[in-house]
């Protein structure tokens, strides 16, 4: 089980407020201490614990850099949740790296808009209720 996930940042303000734009709205915890951002998703007792997850200066005092292939993904309540969520994350400083959506190579009611952090790390926002239509759907009237 994963117990934690750690990304770097360059500019922590700018860090707080892309990452305030969403995690708050998907029940996460928020705390500031010296060494960074630390976000937490309490659980009921009994319950599998989520990762906990920051956004710190790297330890080792280099700049912070993305890695290639590497991305942290959220999951959502909704399509809709995907969609609000996706553009205010980039309202608030990030950048759009594909649209809320489906897409091909993933299951049918698998909905998932990516961003980029300020710093470039990858984020991925995602849904997979099945109470929302599935690409195989037909549309709406």
């Amino acid at each position: 089980m994963i117990s934690y996930v750690t990304i770097g940042s360059n500019d922590i303000p700018r860090s707080k407020r892309f990452f305030a734009a969403f995690l708050p709205a998907l029940g996460y915890q928020f705390s500031e201490g010296a060494d960074g951002l630390s976000y937490t998703y309490p659980v009921p007792d009994g319950l599998p614990l989520q990762p906990d997850f920051y956004v710190k200066p790297p330890f080792n005092g280099q700049s912070a850099t993305n890695g290639n292939g590497a991305m942290v993904a959220f999951e959502a309540s909704s399509q809709a949740e995907v969609r609000r969520l996706h553009a205010a994350a980039c309202e608030a400083g990030g950048t759009d790296d594909g649209a809320p959506g489906f897409r091909p190579d993933y299951g049918a009611s698998f909905f998932v808009g990516y961003l980029r952090d300020p710093d470039g790390n990858k984020i991925a926002l995602f849904s997979s209720n099945p109470n929302d239509p599935s690409r195989d759907d037909p549309p709406a009237a």
